[in-house]
């Protein structure tokens, strides 16, 4: 099978489409034929060699969507010909390997590509508002990085939940297309007061809830935007592993939550059961929708990661695997 594969980390150019056999399923493993990649900012990381515990040599790709061509022995819930969707490491390949407890039935109103640009990005928002900080109507949400698959999905999630939805973004553009995609208010982080501008959009009431990924000076900023009593939902760094701090926080009562959706206890029995649950059939009816940015070939993964660096995109990167 071909795949996208890094035999040492490095730059842009250490990704080949390589010929590698086709993996065997375990007991409660799904062999899946895959139709569609979704790109994310993490595998950038893995590919240069900064992304913590990802060793050399290795297939890139976190999630897909395909037909099942394989199930193991202890599998019941899939078979062979399903279309489904989900979270595979390995995934830019014309076959993945899954866990049968992280794939997902794909609804037949949504395509592959469609498909592909919904686990990493629509599970973390989910985790992190729905079954974290299990938002409420009226709250005030602020996302960080609006633009992005997680952002853009937790834009819908909020709205959903019925929550007054703000967001920052580096280019006027992305701020207009938040806006398009039902945001309340957005902002260019870059240029603006966005803490001004977030306290005089609540009427000085400030952020119930925020979703921090980019740290730094931009995470300080954040935390400054923040009501008392918010929860500030942290779940990447994007702009850097470090957060300053004030300790007056604590004065404010400001809860911070931490999370990984890859290694939290809750993922698996609260995130995955609500998503299947509550999520799918929102999707299938058209009310939550995948935010596709573009469509390239697999081979052309070295142009999705060029794309990805520069930040000019909204939602997800997409690879077609034909």
């Amino acid at each position: 099978m071909k795949a996208v594969y890094v035999r040492e980390f490095g730059p842009i150019e250490a990704m080949e489409l390589a010929d590698l056999p086709i993996p065997t399923p375990g007991p409660r493993q799904v062999l899946v034929r895959v139709k569609a990649s979704g790109v994310n900012f993490a595998e950038t990381r893995m590919r240069a060699g900064t992304y913590s515990g990802q060793t050399a040599p290795f297939v890139l790709g976190m999630e897909a969507a395909g037909i099942v061509e394989v199930v193991g022995s202890e599998v019941t819930e899939f078979q062979p010909g399903d279309r489904v969707f989900g979270r595979a490491r390995g995934s830019h390949a014309e076959y993945v390997l899954f866990d049968a407890d992280h794939l997902i039935p794909l609804p037949d109103s949504l395509t592959f590509e469609q498909g592909a640009a919904i686990p990493v990005g629509w599970l973390t928002a989910w985790h992190g508002l729905v079954t974290l900080a299990a938002v409420q109507p009226g709250q005030r949400v602020l996302i960080e990085g609006i633009a992005s698959s997680v952002g853009s999905a937790a834009l819908q999630i909020a709205r959903w939940r019925g929550a007054w939805v703000a967001g920052t973004a580096s280019r006027d553009e992305k701020v207009a297309r938040a806006r398009e995609w039902g945001a309340n208010a957005a902002y260019n982080y870059l240029r603006e007061d966005f803490v001004g501008r977030v306290r005089a959009d609540t009427a000085g009431h400030g952020a119930d809830v925020s979703m921090l990924t980019i740290g730094g000076e931009h995470g300080a900023r954040t935390l400054a935007a923040m009501a008392d009593e918010g929860t500030v939902l942290l779940f990447g760094s994007t702009g850097g592993r470090t957060l300053p701090l004030d300790l007056n926080i604590g004065s404010r009562n400001l809860r911070l939550l931490s999370f990984s959706i890859t290694t939290s206890r809750r993922f698996l029995p609260e995130t995955m059961v609500s998503f299947r649950q509550v999520a799918l059939p929102l999707f299938a009816n058209g009310l939550f929708q995948p935010v596709v940015d573009r469509v390239l070939p697999l081979a052309q993964v070295r142009e999705a990661h060029r794309l990805i660096n520069e930040r000019t995109h909204f939602g997800k990167i997409v690879l077609r695997v034909d």
